[in-house]
């Protein structure tokens, strides 16, 4: 993949994630930092709401964030498809994910004319110290 191969930059991709889902507070939601050929960073803040007993980030607020990198690295190279939808998820949780802004990294592994997958790596402490990965496939309509 090359830059050329890349539709939406993540300004866009920010702009299209705030118009998609305008229920959700634009300070809660994750935001794309960086694209690049057959990747994407996401960041989502850190909320106190975000954790589960024992001061960790709980498992429901990293399989969202999976399931949206995913959307986006998806979107950056397919463009505007709004309802391309999640077809599988499946997440390995890898240690306890310690309070802080948290990151998500998608790898498109395929990008096929009806089906992608992409791999999502997660952390808050830094990408040597991994929380979770997941695949994630989505459906492209």
């Amino acid at each position: 993949m090359s830059d050329a191969d890349i539709k939406m930059d993540a300004g866009a991709l920010n702009a299209f994630l705030r118009r998609a889902f305008p229920d959700i507070d634009p300070e809660h939601i994750a935001s794309v930092v960086e694209v690049g050929p057959g990747r994407a960073l996401l960041k989502l803040p850190h909320l106190s709401r975000h954790l589960r007993p024992g001061g960790v980030i709980s498992g429901p607020t990293l399989m969202g964030l999976a399931d949206t990198a995913a959307y986006a690295v998806l979107l950056a190279h397919i463009g505007e498809v709004a309802m391309a939808v999640t077809t599988a998820l499946n997440i390995h949780f890898l240690r306890g994910c310690q309070p802080g802004d948290l990151y998500a990294e998608a790898t498109l592994l395929k990008l096929g004319r009806r089906i992608a997958t992409a791999d999502v790596l997660m952390w808050t402490e830094g990408r040597e110290r991994a929380a979770a990965k997941a695949t994630v496939a989505y459906a492209i309509p």
